[in-house]
């Protein structure tokens, strides 16, 4: 079985990481998204909720599962026997950034990373945007799953109040 895992911290998820998910899903027999689950960072949901908003919006993917780690991902590649790393580019910042990490990981283990362009409507959504407009009351409808704007919106009035 060739598995593949779809690293990140999905806070929130949007459509442009269900993109990626679902395109690794027809790559590989198993795609594993890990939700990083580390505490000492400040994320507006818990690792649970994040977990619980991806096990949702991927239901419908047959080979996909949801799982939370903690520490290196090429670690957690190794325990659940993981061939490939799959991360999506939105351009040429985010090639910046994910390169020396996908060379890190290759030093580290015989893990190898896949980067898959994102699609051309999902290239400028990032959860930090999505986070930010709808905190300012912008309308994120169409840009993330509606069970998550609907939980995006209802935390960010928990915050407000």
């Amino acid at each position: 079985m060739r598995r593949a895992v779809c690293p990140g911290s999905f806070d929130p998820v949007t459509n442009g990481h269900l993109d990626i998910v679902a395109r690794a899903a027809s790559l590989f027999d198993e795609v594993v998204v890990a939700v990083g689950v580390n505490v000492s960072k400040n994320r507006l949901f818990t690792p649970d909720e994040r977990i619980a908003m991806l096990r949702e919006a991927t239901a419908g993917i047959a080979n996909v599962r949801v799982s939370g780690f903690e520490g290196l991902i090429v670690d957690f590649c190794r325990d659940i026997e993981a061939v490939a790393i799959v991360k999506g580019l939105r351009g040429a910042g985010d090639y910046e950034y994910e390169l020396p990490m996908a060379q890190m990981n290759s030093h580290l283990t015989a893990v190898e990373t896949v980067f898959l362009p994102g699609a051309v409507g999902n290239a400028f959504v990032s959860s930090s945007l999505i986070k930010e407009v709808a905190a300012l009351g912008g309308d994120v409808r169409g840009l993330v799953p509606e069970p998550v704007r609907e939980q995006l919106v209802s935390r960010l009035a928990e915050r407000r109040a």
